[in-house]
């Protein structure tokens, strides 16, 4: 799994830093910017939310391993943090870019929605670490670390939307931001309730946390 996580970071950041670092074909997308949007700022901004998510991304994967957690919980508090910080900036520089987002008002309130609903999730995962609740840390984690694939989900169901049903680009976008966040809570909860009905006993014994 990890390898897979970390194949998909390495194209993420290939594809917009190196392939299309000016998103040309991400914006040829948007048809109604507003007047506030400012190209050279937007892009820096873009650069920033794209390392922070694949960071987001990469960190949490690390952490979810159990033998990093028995050799050396240093490195998983160190991570945990690295995580956090990159959830922020992630909803921060999301924060910025939402008000132009493809599919317009509708598009923007929903990534908003994510943009505290993300954090929080995080904060009480962190909260529950520091109090030596440890399997309701690890399940919060999954509903924060969830939303690092985002992206990703919004993307595959606009190409079905827009590609294979033949909806317009503006709809397809629109119904993969809102299909993305229900798959993404689905899919945690499902994962807590049946991939996880039997807690691993490494959480239960000298876990310090944060």
């Amino acid at each position: 799994m990890l390898i897979v996580i970390a194949v998909y970071v390495l194209y993420t950041l290939f594809e917009n830093l190196i392939l299309d670092p000016q998103s040309t074909s991400f914006l040829s997308h948007k048809s109604h910017l507003r007047d506030s949007f400012h190209l050279p700022v937007w892009l820096k901004v873009m650069y920033v939310h794209v390392v922070a998510a694949c960071l987001a991304m990469a960190s949490g994967a690390v952490n979810f391993s159990s033998a990093l957690l028995t050799k050396s919980r240093k490195i998983h508090r160190f991570n945990g943090w690295l995580y956090v910080v990159c959830v922020l900036i992630v909803t921060l520089s999301s924060g910025y870019m939402a008000p132009h987002s493809t599919g317009g008002k509708a598009v923007s309130i929903a990534f908003n929605m994510v943009n505290m609903y993300w954090p929080a999730a995080t904060v009480i995962s962190v909260i529950k670490a520091r109090r030596n609740q440890f399997i309701k840390h690890r399940n919060w984690m999954i509903r924060s670390y969830l939303f690092c694939f985002t992206n990703m989900f919004i993307h595959l169901i606009t190409f079905v939307c827009h590609k294979g049903l033949g909806l317009i680009y503006d709809i397809s976008y629109t119904i993969g931001v809102f299909g993305a966040i229900v798959l993404c809570i689905a899919l945690a909860e499902w994962i807590i309730r049946f991939a996880f009905k039997k807690p691993a006993q490494i959480f239960y014994t000298n876990h310090r946390g944060f």
